[in-house]
């Protein structure tokens, strides 16, 4: 069977063209607004978000890579920087060797703590506040279902 290309019209693509490219100038945006006077980077934030929405504050280290979209050893390395400055720490698993869990420290907390409301702000001011609540939405909608369709064909 030959497979064919299925092109983009040009509203599909010009669709697609805007989404990447807000999507690159919102993160890029918000990383600089992040790290503005010595905050967490985008990766930082990311990670300690992911582990302060648990309640013990640890997840074992593949599940945090599943959640922040990470290979393993992207993961490794972050978390070896973020050990360093000390706001995570690695523990191995008692029970099991080859498991090892990442736990946010409470200098983790206090950098997310920090970072939050100037994340939450600029977040706000260059996504949200530019959209109707109708259109939010939608948005939501949107992003659901494409989220749903990302876990069905995780290949």
């Amino acid at each position: 069977m030959t497979e064919t290309t299925r092109w983009l019209s040009e509203p599909e693509q010009h669709a697609w063209r805007s989404f990447v490219r807000m999507q690159e100038k919102l993160v890029g945006r918000l990383g600089r607004e992040l790290q503005a006077e010595s905050g967490p980077s985008t990766a930082d934030y990311g990670v300690l978000v992911h582990l302060t929405e648990v309640p013990e504050g640890r997840l074992r280290v593949l599940e945090l890579a599943k959640g922040v979209e990470w290979e393993k050893s992207r993961m490794s390395h972050h978390i070896n920087r973020m050990a360093k400055r000390g706001l995570i720490v690695r523990e191995d698993c008692p029970s099991d060797a080859r498991v090892a869990f990442v736990v946010v420290t409470p200098a983790g907390r206090e950098a997310l703590a920090t970072a939050a409301p100037r994340h939450v702000e600029a977040a706000r001011r260059l996504f949200i506040d530019l959209l109707s609540p109708t259109e939010i939405a939608k948005l939501a909608r949107i992003s659901n279902r494409i989220l749903e369709g990302l876990e069905k064909d995780c290949t």
